[in-house]
Parts: structure tokens; sequence; C-alpha cells
């Protein structure tokens, strides 16, 4: 049986491209371009890639860079994408588990971004493979995983349905009944959507949110040497946003 993260975006990649929080890929290239140095030499994996915003915008930008990510019909549009930009050269879409990759310290950079697999997995266990998976695709040293996540401090102090409510915008996917878990920091809400071919549907859906200190503990585990934790906003990562209990995710940057 499909888990709701699998079944969500199947025939969703039309309808992904209008959601609210896929508006700051601009933004968020820049700060990438800006922490690997504008160096082209380098190879960056995109794990998670959906329809291959970041993936399509680095890869113009002149980086080479693979896309993976598990959804068909989000790879299919990355590639739609890809073909008008006629970047193929600089660019690999593929389909893999991020559970489960076959690279071996082939890239210099890893980037997980919009809550890209991490924290939706159904154990910790399987959002620890991730990270695992993650860390084993780059190479051993001088290299760097930069991702986002959930914040666990914010649901302490906000209520996550009213925060994700005032989020809705044209896209229209439509989050509720949300639930959030003091015990095992996880939300649990119902998703509905009507997908690419107006289809109407609904999913019981479930996220783990993260506090730093975990998330030290498991890059360090990892072997990253180096971990920076920021505040992280739509399109403006910086590193001079201190992460707050404001913050509705969080930007990490490992290094090893």
């Amino acid at each position: 049986m499909k888990q709701w993260y699998e079944s969500l975006f199947e025939n969703y990649g039309n309808k992904y491209e209008k959601e609210c929080y896929v508006k700051g890929t601009i933004g968020e290239c820049d700060f990438i371009e800006h922490e690997i140095k504008f160096n082209k030499n380098i190879k960056i994996l995109d794990i998670a890639c959906g329809t291959g915003r970041h993936s399509i915008e680095l890869s113009k930008r002149g980086y080479n860079i693979t896309g993976i990510d598990l959804s068909d019909s989000m790879l299919n549009k990355a590639r739609e994408k890809a073909n008008i930009e006629k970047i193929d050269m600089r660019l690999s879409l593929e389909k893999h588990d991020a559970r489960n990759l076959p690279f071996h310290s082939e890239f210099d950079l890893a980037i997980m971004l919009c809550e890209g697999g991490f924290p939706l997995m159904e154990t910790d266990e399987m959002n620890f493979e991730i990270l695992k998976n993650a860390r084993k695709a780059i190479k051993e040293t001088g290299c760097k995983l930069i991702f986002t996540t959930l914040n666990g401090l914010f649901p302490l102090y906000h209520s996550v349905k009213d925060f994700l409510c005032s989020q809705k915008s044209e896209g229209n996917m439509e989050q509720g009944n949300s639930t959030f878990d003091l015990m095992t920091f996880r939300d649990y809400n119902k998703v509905k959507l009507v997908d690419d071919f107006g289809v109407e549907k609904e999913y019981k859906c479930n996220e783990r949110y993260y506090v730093p200190s975990e998330i030290r503990w498991m890059l360090k585990n990892l072997g990253f040497t180096k971990i920076d934790i920021f505040g992280a906003k739509l399109g403006a990562f910086s590193r001079n946003d201190r992460l707050t209990t404001e913050d509705f995710e969080m930007l990490v940057i490992a290094e090893n």
C-alpha cells in the first residue's frame, strides 16, 4: 500500500507549480550559488527535486546537477520544463527513493529543499535513512548538505493549523483537521486537492517537526563537522537569519 507522500503527488505536476511554497526558486538558488562560491566545476545532487525548479534553475546557470524524485508525475513535469529550456546536457533527472540512493561519494553538494522527503516519512528511522543516503552521496571531505525542514520550535508557540490555512494559494491544496502531538512532534492532518485531471482527492498525512538539537545530533552521527541552522525565509535564505520560534522552517547547512 502506498504511503500518503507517494500518492499525494501523483498527477499533480502542473498544480504543484502554483503552490505558494514554490515561489522562492530564484532567491534560493542565489543563496546556493553563494554557498558554493559560484564554482561551476562541482556536481550537485537535488534530492526530491519535484518538478525540477531548483535543478533546472541551477542548470540554466551552468551547473551540473542530478535531480531525483519518487514521483513519475513530478519527474515528467521536470523533463518537460528541461526540454523547453534545452539544458539536457547539464541535467540528469532520475527516479529514486531518497532512502535508498545508488550514489557513493559522487557529489560535492546535496540539496534537499521544501521538505524534500526528509520530514515526511512515517518513522524517525526512515527520516534518518534519507540523511544517511544524502551523506553517502557526497564526497568524504570538503562538501556540503543544504536542506530545509520543519522547525519544531514553531508549534510550541503557534498553531500549525492556523499557519497552514493562512498560506493557501491558487494551487488549491487545502489542509485541515490538524492535530499536533507533543509526544512525537508530528502533525497529523488531512489534505484535500484537485489533481491535474480534475479528480478530487483527500489524504491523511503526518509530518515530523524537528528541534535544532535533534538535527545536530543526527548530522554529527553521520560525520558532519560543521552544522549551522538558520531560519528559512521563502526565496530569501540567509546566514543572517537566526532561527526563532517564529520560523515555520529551518535552513540547515552541514559540512564535512
